[in-house]
C-alpha cells in the first residue's frame, strides 16, 4: 500500500519541476491535472495509515486542484506578473 504514496509524492514532485523548468505552466491543465492525482494517491496512502493531518493536506490539495481543472476558461490569462515570465 506504500506504493500509492510513492506514486503520489513522484507525480507531485513531477509536476513541480516541470513547472520550475518551464516545461508546464502552473495554469495548464496538466499540471492541474498531475496535482489532483498526486494528491488523490497521496490522500489515500495517507488514509490507508490512518494519518489524518495529511490526508486532510492532500484531500484539500487535490480538491482545490480538480476545481481549478475543472473550472470554466474563456481564456487562459495570466493573473500574477510573476507568474510564468521569462526571465
Amino acid at each position: 500500500m506504500e506504493m500509492f504514496g510513492y506514486i503520489g509524492v513522484a507525480i507531485l514532485l513531477g509536476a513541480f519541476f516541470a513547472n520550475l523548468w518551464g516545461w508546464v505552466k502552473v495554469c495548464s491543465r496538466v499540471y492541474q491535472g498531475s496535482n489532483a492525482i498526486g494528491a488523490g494517491f497521496a490522500a489515500y496512502a495517507s488514509w490507508l495509515i490512518d494519518y489524518m493531518p495529511f490526508v486532510i493536506l492532500e484531500g484539500i490539495w487535490c480538491l482545490v486542484a480538480l476545481i481549478s481543472l475543472f473550472r470554466p476558461r474563456a481564456v487562459e490569462v495570466n493573473h500574477h506578473p510573476n507568474l510564468n515570465r521569462e526571465e
